[in-house]
């Protein structure tokens, strides 16, 4: 059976978890993880600011979001075509 759009693009970015105060979370791709720890790493080894690691976490966390909707309006495009 052929995978539709939507589950390819949905694939792409990663699971799913359901929290209990926030709701459904989209947890990034293990690549996406290693990064954010990287972040986080030279954070605590202050290497970088604090609040230069949280702007420039928030920025990619934010980009990647974008990234995100447009994939999954490119998904539901392609799926009703």
């Amino acid at each position: 059976m052929r995978e539709s759009a939507i589950e390819k693009v949905e694939h792409h970015l990663g699971s799913r978890v359901e929290l209990p105060v926030l709701g459904q979370v989209m947890l990034p791709r293990p690549e996406k993880l290693v990064y954010y720890a990287g972040l986080g790493v030279l954070a605590a080894l202050e290497l970088v600011e604090w609040p230069v690691a949280l702007a420039i976490g928030a920025g990619h966390l934010l980009a990647d979001q974008q990234h995100s909707r447009v994939l999954h309006a490119l998904g539901e495009a392609m799926e009703e075509a």
